[in-house]
């Protein structure tokens, strides 16, 4: 079912992986873990065993940009499959939240980006029509989605031939949140033009023109939307809904009067206990909702009610995308040491806020059924999983273990990783639950770790940074604090070293385009806390140096420096220096680790006669999927600026920016202040310094 591209076998340790781990889920096995070292290839092991059980999987990741590089490297893997992506569609997020202690609301703001919205809609009709689907997914895929009942009642089947009237399809279409707009045509539209209907799915990039003949559809074609041009004649196809949160006339009444009785048991509740500001409160701000959902069919914030429109019993979990995969799917846990305690902790965080908005009568106690799944029902939810991790941690491991100490059988015609014809009926197969990939496929071994002393650590660095930089190789520093990152970065910069600093200030984009500048060799020295770990692919680094290493702690326990020490596992010259003093539990276990690692893969090397070699990897042209709203504005800006006054321009966005500001829209006046900043660069013919603003800095400029 699943159709695996590569130019490249499987080598090193992950025959044996690809050869265990499928054995395990053709068997039955609910838990496994991989245990892949750095550089291993993880994601082309996991990639063989999804082409050879052919179940539809879900691959979770712990945040957006390691799933983007997940989503284009299975995307590369299976060109002609369904290769979904499925992570949360605001680019901004601010939820509603009220703080007792000084009487401040915070009314919810957000902003949508409608690129990832359709790949989301788009996730969601690939499960409905077929099975080879890979959804690679953030951890906000355990929050509420619409009811997988209510979308497949409104999905729309048309084919050649079918009566069915064009006054029925319209009538449809806006039951499904599709809007009629004859002039701007847009993603989620339709428009009429006689007997001609031509609708622009929000989940997919190309349209469908529907042709009628009175009362039967005569025609079907896919064209594209800018042009009109024809792409392709059809006998038949689906139409999705518009929205994730779509329902039925009948249960939006339904709900209505639910909200309503609701509202009427709170309202006295508050009354009784002379909460009169609050019984009001909740009045005013519920009836107005009401009154949206009876005349536009929504509201802001609808996701609230979720349960009287799904018509769920109170306390009843939401349903997520784990209700539209299969029975049958396969669970992929990406860096699961930090993967499964983010699932485990998401639902207090989103509990705790909304309590006090409830207990405040800003929303109905049914807004608590609005939330993420706790983690006994994403236990619950769990089919078949793999977690795959170069640190897993000991709750995977014990579940994994556990679930390979049950007698299992793997039955016939199965395939095994070479394509072959799998072992016979009831045959016993080995499930060890733990299966590891330490042998990399390019023979690299594990970078060397050298232990200093914390007694002049920064001139020490100093030389090890400018050895690396006269080989055009890249170093990676990771400090305790955001100062620290901050003032060594600004003394190295002083003595003349090509360096910048990356920590949770800089925005999302901000840092994709920070380590891009450094796999390109714009600067050689990146210095951070805690962001240089899990997942990054930085081939270019040969260096990664870990000062105040000996300070027990979260920042430099077993698992941080087995993470940090392998952005360094990528090149052949890898090299792990500790600064210590003191050999600290953490460290001691990380070396133990390390050695064993390197005693296996020198062991292979020679068996097997192999030359370890650099990995090699083009640099993309970002590390995630391209939502940045401020390129496109400095785009138009470009476009534009030769018919325009230059000056007047840039005294119009300063006026703008003020009063997003005074508005407290402070993410709208940062970015007219990087309009403003690269127009001034395009007038005077120089080219921006890629320097982050300091975060002491930027507090001054705030206040």
């Amino acid at each position: 079912m699943f159709e695996l591209v590569s130019d490249y076998a499987p080598a090193g340790d992950q025959p044996q992986a690809i050869e265990k781990l499928t054995a395990g889920i053709v068997s039955g096995a609910k838990h496994q873990t991989l245990l892949g070292v750095t550089g291993s290839g993880k994601t082309f092991t996991i990639a063989n065993i999804i082409k050879n059980v052919g179940k539809p999987t879900l691959v979770i990741s712990h945040n957006k940009t390691l799933a983007a590089q997940l989503y284009a490297e299975f995307k590369s893997f299976f060109p002609n499959n369904a290769v979904e992506y499925f992570v949360s569609y605001f680019d901004f997020y601010q939820p509603e939240a009220y703080i007792p202690r000084t009487d401040t609301f915070i009314e919810k703001d957000s902003a949508v980006n409608d690129d990832i919205e359709r790949l989301r809609l788009s996730t969601m009709a690939s499960l409905f029509t077929r099975r080879d689907v890979i959804v690679v997914a953030s951890v906000s895929c355990i929050y509420g989605i619409g009811s997988k009942e209510d979308y497949a009642a409104l999905i729309i089947p048309v084919r050649v031939g079918l009566e069915f009237s064009r006054e029925q399809l319209l009538s449809r279409m806006v039951d499904m949140q599709y809007s009629r707009n004859d002039i701007a045509f847009e993603r989620g539209n339709f428009r009429v033009r006689g007997d001609t209907v031509e609708v622009w799915p929000a989940g997919r990039e190309d349209g469908l023109r529907i042709e009628f003949f009175g009362d039967t559809i005569e025609k079907l074609t896919r064209f594209e939307p800018l042009t009109g041009n024809k792409i392709e004649s059809l006998q038949s196809n689906m139409i999705f809904p518009a929205k994730q949160f779509v329902t039925t006339g009948d249960k939006m009444k339904s709900a209505i009067l639910a909200i309503r009785e609701e509202l009427g048991i709170r309202i006295a509740e508050f009354e009784r206990d002379g909460k009169l500001i609050e019984a009001q409160r909740i009045k005013m701000r519920t009836e107005f909702d009401l009154e949206m959902m009876e005349e536009m069919g929504f509201c802001s914030g609808i996701e609230n009610y979720s349960r009287h429109i799904a018509n769920r019993p109170p306390g009843s979990r939401p349903t997520t995308l784990f209700d539209f995969f299969p029975n049958d799917y396969l669970l992929v846990l990406d860096e699961s040491h930090v993967s499964v305690p983010q699932i485990g902790g998401m639902f207090e965080g989103d509990k705790s806020r909304k309590t006090v908005l409830v207990d405040h009568g800003f929303r109905l106690p049914s807004a608590l059924d609005n939330r993420p799944l706790n983690f006994l029902e994403f236990q619950a939810m769990q089919n078949q999983t793999i977690y795959a991790s170069a640190t897993p941690a000991p709750r995977e491991i014990g579940w994994s273990k556990a679930s390979a100490t049950r007698p299992l059988t793997r039955p016939s015609a199965t395939l095994s990783p070479s394509g072959g014809e799998g072992r016979g009926e009831g045959a016993s197969v080995e499930t060890p639950g733990v299966v590891e990939l330490v042998v990399r496929p390019t023979g690299l071994i594990d970078p060397k770790v050298t232990i200093k002393p914390l007694k002049g650590q920064i001139d020490d660095l100093m030389e090890e940074v400018r050895k690396r930089s006269d080989k055009k190789e890249r170093t990676l520093v990771t400090t305790l604090t955001k100062r620290t990152a901050e003032e060594l970065t600004d003394y190295l910069r002083d003595i003349g070293i090509r360096v910048q600093y990356l920590h949770s200030d800089i925005g999302a984009i901000e840092r994709v385009e920070i380590l891009r500048s450094l796999r390109k060799g714009e600067f050689d020295v990146l210095v951070g806390i805690n962001l240089l770990r899990e997942g990054l692919d930085l081939p270019e680094v040969s260096l990664v140096a870990i000062l105040d290493a000996d300070k027990e702690g979260f920042l430099r326990s077993e698992t941080s420096l087995i993470q940090t020490a392998g952005r360094a596992a990528r090149h052949l010259h890898g090299e792990v220096i500790l600064y210590a003093d003191v050999m600290t539990q953490s460290i001691k276990k990380f070396l133990a680790v390390t050695e064993k690692r390197r005693a296996k893969q020198i062991a292979y090397n020679t068996e097997h006669n192999i030359t370890p070699r650099s990995v090699s990897r083009a640099v993309e042209e970002s590390l995630a999927v391209q939502e940045d709203q401020h390129a496109a504005a400095m785009g138009l800006l470009r476009e534009t600026t030769t018919d325009l006054d230059a000056t007047e321009t840039i005294r119009e966005l300063e006026g703008e920016m003020l009063k997003a500001a005074e508005d407290l829209q402070f993410e709208k006046a940062a970015l007219l202040r990087d309009q403003i900043k690269e127009l001034k660069h395009m007038i005077d013919g120089t080219k921006p310094e890629v320097k982050p603003v300091s975060y002491r800095k930027s507090k001054r400029a705030r206040k």
